[in-house]
């Protein structure tokens, strides 16, 4: 396993509650990493740790490192704006920009400078393609966003992540508002996706673990309890709290 993400000492702090207590992880390159746990256990604010989210809220503290190919993203020196173009977010819900559909995938690419002219259209469709949107939407491509389906925005969110050239895409239950199609289409997408980039996901429903996960990270009341990989974590765990949880025990 080549690791891509290491996780050193890492700390995070709402107010004065001590959301994570000293996390020391290492995420493999190329891999789906599924992130399961009880409600409330870190989940997320772990997740977020990756792109630098908690910046955008003041009461947040982060201490510790989080590198990326050997780069420490909380560095000074490091723009938090070029940490959110290497690491992508999927949100629980779809955010479509209040633009057209087509505007949705290029805006990341106009802002960055990554294409124009006929490039930038060969981009959009290619991302759209990546998405497993293109044919659906190919004919109302300057039709807002907002007018597709929950399914198709989330897609559309993937495609617009996708277009700023990311090293990981993270996603956090980013399957949890949709129907169990429009859920189906957005697990196959990141099946293929693991062939070009590393995906991180939390998800709260087992199944999908066990369906997507190369590596499973269980965690508990903010700590890591049990990481590995996920064969060896669903079939046979080392620790009893995580024997618990993949047996029903406790939500």
């Amino acid at each position: 396993m080549e690791t891509q993400i290491k996780i050193r000492d890492l700390n995070v702090y709402y107010n004065k509650v001590h959301a994570l207590k000293d996390i020391n992880l290492d995420l493999p390159r190329g891999q789906i990493t599924v992130i399961v746990g009880p409600s409330g256990c870190g989940k997320s604010t772990l997740l977020k740790t990756l792109n630098r989210f908690h910046d955008l809220a003041d009461d947040t503290q982060v201490t510790g490192h989080v590198e990326l190919d050997g780069v420490d993203l909380y560095a000074p020196d490091v723009e938090v704006t070029e940490v959110r173009t290497k690491v992508g977010l999927i949100a629980q819900r779809p955010f479509p920009l209040p633009m057209s559909i087509f505007e949705n995938v290029a805006y990341g690419m106009r802002i960055h400078k990554l294409a124009r002219g006929k490039e930038l259209r060969d981009k959009v469709k290619h991302y759209l393609e990546v998405a497993g949107l293109w044919d659906e939407v190919k004919g109302r491509l300057n039709t807002p966003a907002r007018d597709l389906s929950i399914g198709q925005q989330q897609r559309l969110c993937l495609a617009r992540g996708l277009a700023v050239e990311p090293e990981v895409i993270l996603g956090d239950e980013p399957t949890s508002s949709l129907d169990p199609i429009s859920a189906k289409f957005i697990e196959e997408r990141l099946e293929e996706l693991k062939k070009d980039y590393t995906v991180v996901l939390v998800s709260h429903v087992l199944r999908q673990a066990r369906h997507l996960a190369d590596y499973l990270v269980f965690m508990y009341l903010g700590e890591v309890v049990e990481a590995g990989p996920a064969e060896q974590v669903l079939n046979a765990p080392k620790n009893d709290r995580t024997r618990a949880y993949l047996q029903g025990e406790f939500y």
